[in-house]
């Protein structure tokens, strides 16, 4: 199994001389740097320690899985953020847990004894809600459907059609904003029966930098996936699970 880290960064610079040397590079076979567009020396600094280094031609998080794709070579990959919310120590655990032959591995910050030390009481109780309300229609089980910290086969992001604007397209144009693909890959590897599992791991505050969720665009457009989602014949839910039970065992 080869593992790609993919790491998210847009103006990080003073969180990642913190966090990235935490990081061990003999997990990976690939640590791809995904930035969308910093100024203050992020980039610089990533080729500096010899990562790889690619820079969005569009701004957003979905527009940075979209573009990187073409540029991973692990059949995993492991999303991580490097401002201090990610736990670096916790990439040892995960990848030996998708080694287990999972499609996908959650990092919870809500699976006892974990918690999140970034939560607000609407951040938190957002993360509550809408997770609750993926297991209610999507029968899953997730203590966490939100977080980036997790592990993924690599083929999850077109298995599940998640690189489109299938399922992005109304909300965003709603809400006025960019959503990242999360939820909506939690939602869809639940619908398409996923080998899925969760383990607990800290969030820490973030270290430095600015915050970029958009709490209240982002919650509208979550919701008008997660209850979208629970009508039945999505084409993108069969088109995954057929492939999904297609696959060798």
């Amino acid at each position: 199994m080869n593992v790609t880290l993919l790491v998210l960064t847009w103006n990080e610079y003073e969180s990642m001389l913190e966090i990235m040397p935490m990081i061990d590079r003999s997990l990976f076979k690939q640590i791809l740097v995904v930035d969308g567009g910093s100024t203050d020396g992020t980039i610089e600094y990533a080729r500096e320690q010899g990562y790889e280094v690619y820079v969005q031609k569009q701004r957003g998080l979905r527009a940075a899985y979209r573009e990187a794709l073409e540029h991973i070579v692990g059949d995993v990959v492991i999303t991580f953020s490097p401002d201090g919310n990610s736990l670096a120590e916790k990439l040892p655990e995960l990848v030996a847990k998708m080694r287990e032959g999972y499609d996908m591995v959650i990092v919870s910050r809500y699976l006892p004894p974990a918690k999140s030390q970034d939560d607000s009481l609407v951040t938190g109780f957002g993360n509550w809600f809408f997770t609750r309300l993926t297991n209610v229609l999507h029968g899953s089980n997730y203590t966490d459907a939100f977080v980036m910290l997790r592990g993924y086969r690599t083929a999850l992001l077109t298995e599940l059609d998640l690189l489109g604007d299938n399922g992005f397209k109304t909300p965003e144009r709603l809400f006025k904003t960019n959503i990242p693909i999360e939820p909506l890959l939690s939602v869809r590897a639940a619908r398409a029966k996923c080998r899925i599992t969760e383990i607990p791991g800290d969030e820490p505050a973030r270290l430095k930098g600015e915050r970029k969720m958009r709490v209240i665009r982002w919650g509208l457009g979550f919701l008008y996936q997660i209850v979208r989602e629970a009508f039945p014949q999505r084409k993108s839910t069969q088109t995954a699970k057929a492939s999904l039970d297609r696959r060798p065992s």
